[in-house]
């Protein structure tokens, strides 16, 4: 009997080792995100183990294509839209529709049927300006993009590599469509003549700019916000052309070995639970009713959301990167 019960303990064992699953998830969430979100899914499914590999937008993006024929990654859970628009035109994403995805908003969901991805959260860019630094410094506040190539503002602005960072590949394509081709470009040359850096993160110029390390960082709203909201001496200014933003969003990597947990992951994704958690992040989520109002956060943001052409962005995006590090790359940040 003894021999019997062993038996059935060992097996029970092996059952359990069976049944536990480990997903490799690549990411480009703020890495303070990472152990909520996983402690969260892990309370509805306690057998799925996520290892992150973080990292910033262009790295993540970078990786994920550099990896294409030999893919390491189970799933990609909260990358730029346009990075996914991206690896969906190369064949790199698994289509998947996950349960309750008709309860998001549509904008939000890949237009195939079944789609390729699914939005978690927008980031919208904006303007951090230190109303401390301007003064000391008689720097004005800008309105609008276009104040930012005064020379008053000469080695005052900081804003993201876009090779590096999603706000600030967000920030050129948003130029590129609000400008056009020409205009754009012309604009950045007047902006790179007032920067003093690319940082490698789209949330470090608006943290430089409420430490007083810069009068102004061109980043997003949300993080101008939290900065404000913890008594950082700064206005989050919403330029009067209109702003980029994009898209958090998840996918299934084709050929993944884990496809049911995958699913199961990214079934969770876009829960009513997990959109309360990407709220305490963001300020406009993928499904309705569920953003709480932010103190701080700019009025009139949401209106000032260009129509984003995610196609344009995607379908361009490695001749916008090539030709925006030729010009501008000498200011950026060491690797």
């Amino acid at each position: 009997m003894k021999n019997i019960a062993l038996a059935s303990v060992l097996a029970l064992g092996v059952a359990a080792q069976a049944m536990a699953v480990e997903l490799t998830v690549y990411t480009a969430v703020e890495a303070e995100d990472l152990a909520r979100y996983a402690a969260a899914f892990n309370e509805d499914y306690p057998d799925i183990t996520i290892n992150w590999v973080r990292d910033s937008t262009g790295v993540i993006t970078a990786k994920l294509l550099a990896e294409r024929d030999n893919p390491q990654a189970d799933v990609i859970w909260g990358l730029a839209a346009t990075s996914l628009l991206l690896m969906k035109g190369e064949g790199m994403l698994e289509a998947y529709a996950p349960a309750g995805v008709e309860e998001l908003d549509p904008k939000f969901v890949d237009s195939s049927n079944p789609p390729y991805w699914t939005g978690m959260d927008a980031w919208v860019a904006a303007i951090c300006y230190n109303t401390v630094e301007g003064e000391a410094n008689n720097v004005p506040a800008p309105t609008s993009w276009a104040d930012l190539t005064d020379p008053v503002y000469e080695g005052q602005i900081i804003m993201p590599n876009p090779n590096s960072s999603g706000t600030g590949f967000l920030d050129v394509s948003s130029w590129l469509q609000m400008f056009g081709e020409e205009g754009g470009w012309e604009y950045m040359d007047g902006l790179h003549a007032n920067i003093s850096r690319y940082t490698h993160s789209g949330s470090a110029p608006c943290k430089l700019a409420a430490a007083g390390e810069t009068t102004i960082g061109i980043s997003f709203a949300f993080r101008g916000a939290k900065s404000r909201a913890a008594g950082a001496p700064i206005e989050i200014i919403v330029p009067s052309e209109g702003v980029g933003w994009d898209m958090e969003a998840t996918a299934i990597v084709a050929g993944t070995a884990e496809l049911e947990a995958a699913q199961a992951l990214v079934d969770w994704s876009v829960t009513r639970k997990a959109n309360e958690l990407y709220n305490q992040g963001y300020a406009v989520v993928a499904y309705p009713g569920v953003a709480q109002p932010v103190e701080y956060f700019p009025e009139g943001l949401v209106d000032a959301m260009i129509d984003n052409d995610f196609e344009f962005a995607a379908n361009n995006r490695a001749r916008i990167l090539e030709e925006w590090a030729s010009r501008y790359d000498g200011k950026s940040d060491p690797k």
